[in-house]
C-alpha cells in the first residue's frame, strides 16, 4: 500500500536547501580540481564508489531480484547517465561552472517535453508549455552573451551547449526511468544502474583519451572525489529519495531553480567567476521556466490563491 505523501512541512524545506547547497557547489568542485585530476576521472571515480556503496546498501536492505526484469532499461539509464557526465566533464573545462550549472539544471524541461509524448497523464498544461518556451529562450540570451561573431566557435559556447546537451541526457534518464519497469523497481537499484554503467563508461572513454592518468592526489583532488562519491552521489540522492517517499514531488520541485543559484553564486565567490548581463538575464528566464515547468501545480494555486484574495 502506498504511503500518503504531504505537503512539506519546515524540516523537508530545511533538507531540500541543504540539498540544493549540496549539488549547486558540485560543479565547482569538479572546475576547481580539475587542475589535478581530468573531470572525467572525477565522474568514473566518484561513480565507482558511489556504486560499491549503493550495491552494499542494497545487499542490506534488498532489491537485486528486480534484476532480472529492469536490468534492459537500467542499462539505457546507465548510459544515459555516463553520457551526462561526460557532457558536465568536458563542458567544464570549456566554461564556467555557473554556467554549467545554469545549463545542466534545464533538465526538467527536457524532462516535461519527453513524458508529454510518452505518456498520456503526463501532457504539459498551458502554464509549462510558456515555461519551456522562457527557457529555450533564455538559453539564447545566455548564449548570446558577450559572443561576437568571430567567437560564435569558441570554447565557451561549446562548453555551454555541452551543459545543455548534458540537461537533455538527463532528462532522457528520467523518462527511460518513468517509462520503463524501473519506475517500480527500489530507487537503490535504480541509483545503482547509473553509478554502476556510468562508471564503466566514463573509465573506458578517460582510458583511451589518454586522462587515465591525469591524477595528482592533492587533498583538493581527493577531496572533490570524495564529496562527489560520498556527499553527493550517495548521501544526497538517497537523502532525495527519502524526501520522494514521505512528500509531495510537484511541492518539492519548486527548489529546482535554488541549485542553480547556489551553482552561480559558488562559481563567483570561490572561482572569482565573471558574469555579462546577457547570461544573468538568461539565467533568470532559465529559472523561471524550470520553475513553470516542474512546479506549475505548485506556481498554479499561488496564482489561484493571489486572485482570490483580490
Amino acid at each position: 500500500m502506498n504511503a500518503v505523501r504531504r505537503d512539506p512541512d519546515a524540516f523537508a524545506f530545511q533538507v531540500m536547501l541543504g540539498l540544493c547547497l549540496i549539488w549547486g557547489i558540485q560543479q565547482v568542485m569538479v572546475k576547481w580540481a580539475a587542475a589535478d585530476i581530468a573531470p572525467v576521472m572525477q565522474a568514473a571515480t566518484r561513480s565507482g564508489i558511489s556504486a560499491l556503496l549503493v550495491g552494499l546498501l542494497i545487499c542490506w536492505r534488498g532489491g537485486w531480484e528486480q534484476v532480472g526484469s529492469t536490468w534492459r532499461a537500467g542499462l539505457l539509464a546507465g548510459a544515459l547517465f555516463g553520457i551526462e557526465f561526460l557532457f558536465i566533464a568536458e563542458g567544464l573545462l570549456l566554461t564556467s561552472a555557473a554556467h554549467m550549472s545554469v545549463f545542466l539544471y534545464t533538465a526538467p524541461v527536457f524532462t516535461a517535453l519527453g513524458l508529454h509524448f510518452r505518456l498520456p497523464s503526463e501532457r504539459l498544461r498551458p502554464l509549462q508549455w510558456i515555461g519551456i518556451l522562457l527557457s529555450f529562450a533564455g538559453i539564447a540570451v545566455a548564449f548570446a552573451g558577450g559572443v561576437s561573431l568571430a567567437d560564435l566557435s569558441g570554447p565557451m559556447l561549446l562548453g555551454d551547449a555541452f551543459g545543455v546537451l548534458a540537461g537533455a541526457a538527463w532528462g532522457a534518464t528520467t523518462v527511460v526511468v518513468r517509462c520503463s519497469r524501473l519506475s517500480e523497481a527500489p530507487a537503490t537499484l535504480t541509483l545503482f544502474y547509473q553509478l554502476a554503467v556510468g562508471f564503466v563508461g566514463l573509465l573506458l572513454i578517460a582510458a583511451f583519451s589518454g586522462k587515465l592518468t591525469h591524477v595528482s592526489l592533492t587533498p583538493i583532488a581527493v577531496g572533490s572525489v570524495l564529496f562527489q562519491a560520498l556527499v553527493v552521489s550517495f548521501f544526497s540522492y538517497l537523502t532525495w529519495f527519502w524526501l520522494l517517499r514521505k512528500y509531495l514531488a510537484s511541492n518539492l520541485a519548486v527548489f529546482s531553480f535554488v541549485t542553480p543559484i547556489f551553482g552561480v553564486t559558488f562559481g563567483v565567490l570561490l572561482l572569482d567567476e565573471p558574469l555579462s548581463l546577457n547570461f544573468i538575464v538568461g539565467a533568470l528566464c532559465v529559472l523561471a521556466g524550470i520553475v513553470l515547468v516542474s512546479a506549475e501545480q505548485w506556481v498554479r494555486r499561488r496564482l489561484r490563491s493571489l486572485l482570490g484574495q483580490r
